[in-house]
């Protein structure tokens, strides 16, 4: 159908050519230099008229007619052959133009488009407006999977075609500043891929909230409220990096969870007999082995170390890393990697639901980044990339599954001493081997300058637009081989929705502007308000803004208030048991209540100790202080509830 579209307007396109009376058919110029790569036009207004400049303007195309062939060439710069224009007499104009290829005509009467030049334009030679037949040939793409984005900027008339089995194979990128409609054309490209790959599954990674809208019907929402991502799932790099905030780790604390998380994996096998046991019982288990485990079952390993005679010299560092876990599980914005359902094994539907395998007709997974903390969007980051690749590797390319990481030069930073290691690593790997097993990349950035040349460079498809900042305009023309000065020379001048496409998904480059996108389904970011009316009250409630900041729910505790029951009940009257959970469940509703050692499980010979308290003598007018021992047992309720931690133990 598209052939046979193109071969009726190639006809049309012919008999207007030939019409003299049109004024596209005037004679633009003669050839009066030419090169292996580029050529110079010289053109000559009538006195007093400007008809002739007119037609000129950078970036459209141009043909050189050689008879047989025509060359295509591409308007890059222009200037007059004087310094000033004057309006009595004719003026030169000079134009530089980069060759682009040829159409020439087969034995059979059809015309092919090349990007190979047979012949050079030759001195005199006559250039013309080009045709909107061979503008259709240089730009036709109608290989299996191709799909029409726009149109040219330099004729309305004419589809801007790219293919999307190439954009997705060897990568894309889209590129350009704030403003310019970098989101639009994203959600744009997603849609056309989406209809093109119905088994595509697309992660995005969305630091500003904004690609929910655009995929109202065909999308999941992850956010901090939905989202369950088991923090045994981390590596210990990645794990290191929530305990630590984003700073450096400490080498013996590091050391310390590298010795002990295996041990609480192995506990949590021992007590656990589902297919994850004896799937693990084959291969031995380290700190990167994604099996669950539990962190009460770590504090108590860490307990232990605290407790044996020996090692006193890292007894501190020991302290130290508890109290790292301990804010870490007791920080509310972290509970998405704490809560109760992450201790079970549920990495098969965490895969499921975050890859979505199977789609359910909604194959796009939107990523909401705004609501973690900080310090954690690295390490989440990191195991999402990481997870995608290995999906593809070991499903053999079953899964074809597409990452796009908006604000990319985040993860992938240029400065190697800057971003987060395994988060690069992680993308990485996907730029340099995910084409091999069906993984792609998508890379969007507003400053290509700070984004990694090593990953720019894996992406075969850009789509530039608007960039202001010459370094990143040069950073385009060093990674991307294809690119030179012609195509990218006016990057800083084009308009909102246009962009300059360079690829393996684009025949020859060129400059389009993207179809508009409905409404209903532009990006948008979620908290952004409507307009403020004319009417609104001049005072806010500031008491009610600070009241949802902190209306913030806790972790749940809930598993690990069982185990200590389980741990307790074999010491404790069932009348002192009944009014223990009574005060924990009226307590319950604090969402800062204290993650205590005394929930964590002990060994049998520890919990079959009975503390009791035994008044020491009052030394002056001091209150009397307390000691434990084995003779006499405290209650539960006011050792447990209201004594700090500091003072179950005595003070020497």
């Amino acid at each position: 159908m598209f052939n046979d579209d193109l071969r009726k307007s190639a006809k049309a396109g012919e008999q207007d050519r030939r019409d003299e009376l049109m004024a596209g058919n005037r004679l633009l110029g003669h050839v009066v230099s030419c090169t292996g790569s580029r050529a110079t036009i010289s053109a000559t207004t009538e006195p007093g008229k400007t008809d002739i400049a007119e037609l000129w303007s950078v970036g459209r195309l141009i043909s050189i007619d050689l008879g047989e062939t025509r060359v295509a060439a591409l308007t890059y710069a222009m200037k007059t052959g004087e310094a000033a224009w004057s309006d009595q007499t004719s003026n030169t104009l000079l134009i530089d133009v980069e060759l682009l290829g040829e159409i020439s005509r087969s034995p059979d009467g059809t015309e092919r488009f090349s990007t190979g030049i047979s012949r050079y334009p030759y001195l005199g030679s006559i250039a013309h407006r080009i045709r909107t037949s061979d503008l259709m040939r240089i730009y036709e793409n109608t290989g299996q999977g191709s799909c029409v984005v726009g149109r040219l900027t330099q004729d309305d008339s004419v589809d801007a075609t790219i293919s999307i089995p190439q954009m997705l194979s060897k990568h894309f990128a889209v590129l350009g500043s704030t403003g310019v409609g970098k989101s639009t054309a994203v959600s744009l490209l997603l849609h056309k891929a989406i209809e093109k790959d119905p088994k595509l599954r697309v992660l995005i990674l969305d630091p500003h909230n904004e690609f929910a809208a655009a995929f109202p019907t065909t999308s999941v929402v992850i956010d901090t409220d939905t989202l369950d991502l088991p923090f045994w799932l981390m590596k210990l790099e990645e794990f290191t990096e929530v305990l630590f905030r984003g700073r450096k780790a400490v080498v013996e604390e590091l050391d310390i969870l590298r010795d002990l998380i295996p041990e609480a994996k192995r506990a949590f096998r021992g007590a656990d007999n589902s297919v994850m046991r004896r799937a693990s019982e084959k291969s031995s288990l380290t700190s990167e082995t994604p099996v669950p485990y539990r962190i009460a079952d770590l504090l108590a390993l860490i307990d232990e170390r605290i407790g044996r005679l020996e090692g006193r010299d890292e007894k501190p560092v020991l302290r130290n890393l508890k109290m790292r876990i301990m804010s870490a599980i007791n920080d509310p914005r972290y509970h998405f990697m704490f809560s109760n359902s992450t201790i079970s094994d549920t990495i098969m539907e965490t895969v499921a639901h975050i890859f979505r395998v199977p789609g359910e007709g909604k194959p796009i997974s939107v990523f909401q980044l705004a609501g973690i903390p900080s310090e954690v969007v690295n390490s989440v980051a990191s195991v999402l990339c990481r997870m995608a690749f290995e999906l593809a590797l070991w499903s053999q390319g079953a899964i074809h599954t597409l990452v796009v990481c908006e604000e990319a030069h985040r993860y992938v930073p240029a400065d190697p001493e800057l971003g987060f290691i395994p988060t690069r690593q992680a993308i990485a790997r996907i730029a340099k081997e995910g084409r091999k097993y069906g993984v792609s990349l998508g890379i969007i950035t507003q400053r290509p300058g700070e984004l990694d040349q090593t990953i720019l460079s894996q992406c075969s498809t850009v789509f530039a637009m608007r960039l202001s900042n010459e370094n990143d305009q040069d950073i385009i023309r060093s990674a991307i081989p294809n690119s030179s000065v012609s195509t990218t020379s006016f990057l800083s001048s084009i308009g909102n929705g246009e962009a300059i496409a360079f690829g393996e998904a684009i025949s020859v480059p060129m400059r389009i502007r993207f179809n508009r996108v409905p409404t209903h389904i532009l990006p948008k970011a979620s908290g952004v308000a409507p307009p403020v009316a004319e009417d609104t009250p001049d005072t806010v409630d500031l008491r009610s803004i600070v009241k949802r900041m902190r209306a913030v729910s806790g972790p749940d505790i809930s598993g690990f208030r069982q185990s200590y029951e389980a741990n307790i009940a074999k010491n404790a009257d069932d009348d002192e048991l009944d009014s223990w959970k009574q005060a924990f469940n009226e307590d319950s509703g604090n969402s800062h209540e204290p993650y205590r050692p005394e929930m964590l499980p002990r060994s049998s010979v520890f919990s079959q100790k009975v503390y009791t308290q035994v008044p020491e003598p009052a030394v002056k007018a001091e209150p009397a202080r307390v000691l434990f021992s084995e003779d006499a047992r405290p209650s539960l309720r006011d050792s447990l509830l209201k004594k700090p931690l500091g003072s179950l133990y005595r003070k020497d």
